[in-house]
């Protein structure tokens, strides 16, 4: 009798695990951090000026400011409007413009932005791994 119900526990152990892998497959490496935010971007008067990390901005890097996350965390911004997404490592403090969320690299607005003239983008956060720095 134990024998038989230690081999239903295996069996939907295994079951369960393998369900669990084959329904986070697409997302495995992300979680959700913000929905719905603004994102902007960097002017380009920054270029070749410090960051808060101490790395020197560039518009041509795919970078962002943020007022909380650590220094080296990667986020996935993707744009709601589009769905088309770019990672980003967080290398500075802000955007302190209330409303906004996330400061982007040109690089990285321009390449999810629908509008090439748009100021700001409403976005989706995701964290891709988490910096230690």
């Amino acid at each position: 009798m134990n024998l038989r119900y230690s081999l239903i526990i295996i069996i939907l152990l295994f079951g369960f695990a393998s369900c669990k892998t084959a329904s986070n497959t697409k997302n495995s490496k992300t979680s959700l951090f913000k929905d719905e935010v603004f994102a902007c971007y960097y002017h380009n008067k920054f270029n070749g000026r410090k960051t808060a990390s101490g790395a020197v901005f560039s518009n041509s890097k795919l970078t962002a400011a943020h007022k909380t996350l650590s220094f080296g965390t990667k986020v996935k911004v993707t744009n709601i409007e589009n769905d088309k997404s770019v990672v980003v490592e967080i290398n500075d403090r802000g955007p302190f413009t209330k409303g906004l969320e996330i400061d982007l690299s040109k690089k990285a607005f321009d390449a999810i932005s629908h509008d090439k003239k748009a100021g700001k983008l409403q976005v989706k956060l995701e964290i891709v791994n988490h910096s230690k720095k």
